[in-house]
């Protein structure tokens, strides 16, 4: 089975956002170029600290360890093998902490910036320019009440309000469910303290309850799966 690469995207990002460290095994790091380039460029250090098995070839273990301060870039998503789509609402979650602007164009679906006006909410300066965002990083973001749009804003709200100061409360989180398996539980094992309320199955929508887990520093490894 192929390891999903958006999943291990999205948590090399926690990792970064919160200012941890996180081992992610199994991954196929040449799934991962493209993302991997631009975390590096806002100060992510990512290393290989495996090779790969015979029983799992072209599959290792890495480590993403937190810049002290997260640098701004540029960044556009575009088909495989650029930068997937599927992760742009999650770096823009990412940049409105760098310190200073960054630019995210998306050319395989313009106008899926949903995610902007919630991160927003929680304190992100973003400005929508066609098919293009401008990020003015802010030194925190701040907890608050936000609706997840789809899949991938659902990602990016959690990412931003584990890192918020405060607590937040995610509703609509439903949509994360179609592309994520139990991240709550994942994050949590990381340190994260999320809490899952109501059941898709019943009358009430499930929204996530988030404290903050945001900038701790690096001497505490944590460790998931990927």
């Amino acid at each position: 089975m192929i390891p999903d690469r958006i999943e291990a995207a999205t948590l090399l990002i926690a990792a970064a956002i919160t200012g941890g460290q996180i081992d992610i095994s199994p991954v196929r790091p040449d799934h991962l170029v493209a993302v991997r380039e631009v975390l590096e460029r806002t100060g992510v250090r990512i290393e290989q600290l495996a090779t790969e098995s015979v029983s799992h070839p072209g599959q290792v273990t890495l480590r993403a360890t937190a810049p002290d301060v997260i640098a701004p870039t540029t960044l556009t998503a575009l088909p495989y093998p650029g930068v997937p789509t599927d992760i742009q609402a999650q770096l823009m979650a990412l940049l409105c902490l760098a310190d200073g602007i960054s630019v995210i164009t998306d050319k395989v679906f313009p106008d899926r910036f949903l995610h902007a006006a919630e991160l927003v909410r929680l304190g992100g300066r973003i400005t929508r320019e066609g098919p293009t965002a401008v990020i003015h990083g802010v030194s925190q973001l701040s907890g608050a009440n936000v609706m997840a749009g789809d899949l991938r804003a659902s990602a990016a709200l959690v990412l931003a309000t584990l890192a918020a100061s405060g607590p937040s409360t995610i509703r609509r989180i439903y949509h994360l469910d179609r592309g994520y398996q139990r991240l709550d539980d994942k994050l949590n094992l990381l340190g994260a303290d999320v809490t899952r309320t109501g059941d898709s199955r019943g009358p009430s929508p499930p929204h996530w309850d988030i404290g903050t887990t945001a900038r701790t520093d690096h001497s505490g490894r944590r460790v998931a799966g990927g």
